[in-house]
């Protein structure tokens, strides 16, 4: 399980199953030896099993339709933006499969929420993997390498210093690395990285996929920004994935697509559950809490059913699931739990009234969530502010008539727990007379 949830992230070796304290049995255990080399956190979370594309089919013509576009010479970007588990990586990889047998080069990129502040990051990487650095290369070797990547887009030979020196691969007097002050140097070298771009796509249609821009760091925001402006009058199709936070700037171009995806429905969740299920059909009270919990998110839908189906409440009965005893409460997946506690913790001052709201229901209207927090107006309406900012809850209709909703039902069960956590406990109900919250136990 422990290997599972944290996937490929880390390269392990087998401890074998060891003696715990307070445990009975033997467990198995593992010792992480270094990160993996694999960039995506969906690759590294999902592996190469795959489930097939459910209820993309329209999005996934419109990539397509946008991709004979851009092999014809007219550049186009697909803007991809969705909330955390929607699928955004998924309908990219779906994308990549279907121009498997197509001539064209790929290029990925990944912004990462440790790597904010280190310039021109997603870059980088990309460039050391495509190059195929090792972690023991020397630099001469390495320097090799980064030459027989970029001659695809014969560059010229300050090109190449200054993107050697961006990888931190010492100079050559092949390649000698001109004397510029810091700010030049920036400027030049994201025009060399522009011109590789641009050498590619001479070559060969190319796929450009720039994933979680919401994590970017602003060096390569400028970057980004430059690429957007040349792409139209190159074979590229880049596609950039994106939070719902993300506010991109390039909307209303006429190379530009904005594309939203949204959650599936009560068909589609079904279908995504039957694929997890291998085609066997779970309980259909099993299926409707699965459907109606999970909101139509998939990555929820498959998090959900592999719960269920490693929970050992169910019998294989060869073409069809069946449930031992009463119909267990569904618990939310660990590491979906712990996201959702982890985005209310960083909401301090706002934790009291979802926890109010979740008591309330998935719905509450703000008349009664007022009568029953008997919180100051002004406090009441500022906290509620900053849940529907945060996207945690939605409003519907004005003050004081609004009627407010969870985003999902699984952010309505996190909500409590976040206020009984060990490290808010000092999040508690409040009387009229504005009592001190009790200490720590």
């Amino acid at each position: 399980m422990a290997t599972r949830l944290v996937g490929d992230f880390f390269e392990y070796r087998d401890l074998g199953a060891i003696e715990v304290k307070g445990i009975g049995e033997p467990v198995s255990a593992w010792q992480v030896l270094r990160s993996s080399a694999v960039a995506s956190r969906f690759e590294a979370l999902r592996g190469s099993g795959l489930t097939s594309l459910v209820g993309r089919d329209d999005e996934l013509d419109l990539l397509l339709r946008r991709w004979a576009r851009a092999k014809a010479g007219d550049g186009q970007i697909v803007l991809i933006s969705g909330e955390p588990g929607i699928g955004k990586s998924r309908i990219t990889a779906a994308l990549a499969e279907r121009l498997q047998a197509e001539p064209h080069i790929r290029l990925r990129y990944f912004c990462s929420p440790y790597h904010q502040d280190s310039a021109l990051y997603p870059f980088i990487d990309q460039l050391g993997r495509a190059a195929g650095f090792a972690r023991d290369d020397p630099s001469a070797v390495k320097l090799e390498k980064l030459e027989t990547l970029l001659a695809l887009a014969a560059p010229s030979d300050e090109d190449v210093a200054l993107i050697a020196d961006l990888l931190s691969v010492p100079a050559s007097e092949r390649h000698p690395l001109p004397n510029l002050s810091p700010p030049r140097k920036k400027e030049r070298r994201l025009e060399a990285l522009i011109r590789q771009l641009e050498g590619l796509a001479r070559r060969q249609p190319v796929l450009m996929v720039f994933e979680d821009a919401h994590w970017i760091d602003p060096t390569s925001r400028e970057l980004l920004d430059l690429t957007v402006e040349r792409v139209a009058s190159l074979s590229v199709l880049l596609i950039v994935t994106f939070r719902p936070e993300f506010q991109p700037v390039w909307i209303g171009q006429p190379h530009v697509t904005m594309l939203a995806l949204n959650r599936l429905n009560r068909r589609d969740r079904t279908i995504l559950v039957d694929q997890i299920a291998d085609g066997k059909a779970l309980p259909e009270d099993l299926l409707g809490q699965i459907a109606e919990r999970t909101d139509g998110v998939p990555l929820f839908v498959e998090e959900l059913t592999k719960s269920v189906l490693e929970s050992g409440v169910l019998r294989d009965e060869g073409n069809r699931w069946v449930l031992d005893g009463a119909l267990p409460p569904l618990a939310i997946p660990t590491s979906l739990h712990a996201s959702l506690l982890a985005r209310l913790d960083r909401l301090a001052s706002v934790r009291l009234v979802a926890q109010i709201g979740a008591a309330i229901g998935r719905e509450f209207p703000y008349a009664l969530l007022r009568a029953v927090a008997r919180l100051p107006e002004e406090e009441l309406q500022a906290a509620l502010a900053r849940l529907v900012a945060s996207e945690l809850v939605f409003q519907r209709g004005a003050l004081p008539d609004a009627v407010y909703a969870f985003k999902h039902a699984l952010v309505q069960d996190a909500a409590p727990a976040a206020c009984c956590a060990a490290r808010v406990s000092n999040c508690t109900l409040r009387s009229p007379k504005r009592s001190k919250p009790n200490p720590p136990n």
